[in-house]
């Protein structure tokens, strides 16, 4: 995908592709949106969870459900993967009422835009890493913006996209509604729901969010929002009785299983006991019953928690999502790199591990007191890809993530230290060690790339876990890929040893590639003490 400031242009002209009503009777594009509305009765309100079965040209058929969307009105929303003409049919929008049916023609689009050209994301046949519906490798790279659909103005939002389009990150993660933790509510003062033991959802308040989500996919970015904080009391995950969460977050599903997204369905959750048995539940009523087509779905634990124990057997799992969290402590450390995923990701069921917040850039550190730099957080992103086969990871940068109009602590997060506003916090230098990592890793078949500490003679990081090197190899050894954190060097072990190698030195921090020479067999030695990736076919 190129990452010229023309082709956002493109994409946003592009945008009516993604959505078309069936009103309008303009074709829909292959892997766009198709929205109807539905009207009740006179004087009735739409039933809940209504069924609209779709009929696609090849025959075979599938159901969404519509959602209030305020007044007298619901709508559904439905992705098409096949061209031709499709049909659909609503039955008894209120009870009584006669049936709603319509048509509507999809057509190949040739929009530059990623995801009308291959389609959604969904995992790999072998579990470990996402690719687009037709088969294209997908590397995940999100950046973490909690707030910014809630707070952001819309030009500003442009703005930012067309920065993270540039820096490379191929998908934006976000808190779906509010209140929340650190945004009691909308830039407009709305809230996504109100009550207690049974709620009254807003469809007001998603307005907002059908725009911001609109935006994300013009740009050609994945969405991936958090459907519910679970982190205090206060906040939804802990606060509602659990059939109202269902319900909520039924609805959240139902109004954009249509957008190119991966579902979050927790954020910050203990996930441990009768916690992760009610996310279970919870995981199982919305998704379970759900087509095999909708998205991806994963959980967001907190700081080094590993909920997967109790919740590996689940099928509506997709996705083992976890959160390496703040702290430059030796065995937090030690935990990024050489934790549960390393030890787990041959287990069965096979599924793509992800990094879903590792330390975030300029963000206080709980253990060293210090801000995280550039380095540390190249340091965790790249040990989290290669800990396990690479599928991607989500940065963070402290200011975004709180999406800051002025300078200030975030709400509610006054130990994470003075954040800069977004517009400045954007160009942290990280994030530009993002995009070096992006194109590197898609320089390669990373897909192929398993850990392989075996290639090692010897480990710095068993006497300091700061020191730790990566290794990761192709299944057929043709391509192997080290990260040195400090410098120093990669020795192979000896019955690793093989002729007619080609190696190069990467340097993470600009992108620059320079032969490495080896002047004994198998032993390379880093320029310098930071950091270095090493590349060997």
């Amino acid at each position: 995908m190129s990452n010229s400031s023309p082709l956002i242009a493109i994409l946003v002209s592009c945008s009516w592709l993604l959505t078309a009503a069936f009103a309008s009777a303009q074709p829909v594009a292959l892997y766009g949106r198709f929205e109807q509305a539905l009207k009740p009765s006179q004087g009735a309100q739409p039933s809940a969870d209504l069924p609209v079965e779709f009929t696609s040209p090849s025959g075979k058929t599938c159901t969404r459900s519509a959602f209030d969307d305020g007044g007298s009105t619901c709508r559904v929303r439905f992705m098409p993967t096949e061209e031709g003409v499709w049909t659909w049919r609503a039955r008894g929008v209120t009870p009584g009422a006669p049936d709603q049916s319509g048509r509507f023609e999809c057509r190949k689009s040739d929009s530059p835009n990623p995801f009308l050209r291959h389609g959604p994301i969904r995992v790999s046949a072998d579990g470990t890493h996402f690719e687009h519906f037709d088969g294209t490798p997908f590397f995940f790279l999100a950046d973490t913006t909690w707030n910014g659909v809630l707070l952001s103005k819309k030009d500003d939002w442009d703005r930012y996209l067309a920065d993270r389009v540039a820096k490379h990150f191929s998908g934006i993660q976000f808190v779906m509604l509010a209140p929340w933790r650190t945004a009691p509510a909308n830039a407009e003062g709305l809230i996504a729901f109100s009550g207690e033991k049974s709620i009254t959802i807003h469809p007001d308040f998603y307005k907002r969010i059908d725009d911001r989500m609109a935006q994300i996919e013009s740009a050609g970015l994945l969405a991936v929002p958090v459907l519910m904080w679970a982190w205090g009391k206060k906040d939804a995950g802990q606060a509602l009785p659990e059939e109202e969460a269902i319900r909520l977050i039924k609805y959240q599903v139902n109004r954009y299983s249509a957008h190119h997204v991966i579902w979050i369905l927790n954020g910050d959750s203990n996930c441990r006991g009768e916690v992760a048995e009610r996310w279970k539940r919870i995981g199982r009523a919305v998704f379970a019953d759900q087509q095999a087509s909708l998205a991806p779905v994963t959980l967001h634990p907190g700081g080094r928690i590993w909920p997967y124990d109790a919740l590996r057997d689940e099928k509506w799992l997709g996705i083992h999502g976890y959160q390496s969290g703040h702290t430059d402590a030796p065995d937090g450390l030690a935990w990024a790199h050489s934790g549960p995923v390393s030890k787990e990701w041959q287990r069965q069921p096979i599924r793509p591990y992800v990094n879903l917040e590792p330390p975030y850039e300029d963000h206080i550190s709980g253990y060293s007191k210090k801000r995280f730099s550039a380095h540390a957080v190249r340091r965790a992103c790249y040990w989290s890809l290669l800990a396990a086969p690479p599928a991607g990871l989500t940065y963070g940068g402290h200011g975004i993530w709180s999406w800051q109009e002025v300078e200030g602590p975030p709400f509610d997060h006054a130990y994470t230290g003075v954040a800069k506003p977004w517009h400045i916090a954007k160009d942290l230098p990280g994030a530009s060690s993002m995009k070096h990592m992006t194109d590197f890793f898609t320089s390669i078949e990373w897909w192929k790339l398993r850990p392989a500490q075996s290639l090692l003679a010897a480990q710095p990081g068993d006497g300091d876990s700061a020191r730790f090197i990566s290794a990761a190899k192709s299944g057929k050894g043709d391509l192997a890929v080290f990260y040195l954190p400090a410098g120093g060097e990669v020795s192979f072990s000896p019955d690793q040893l093989v002729k007619d190698v080609r190696a190069e030195w990467f340097d993470p921090r600009t992108a620059q590639r320079f032969p490495a020479d080896s002047t004994t067999p198998g032993r390379y030695i880093a320029p310098d003490d930071q950091d270095w990736v090493l590349l060997v076919r």
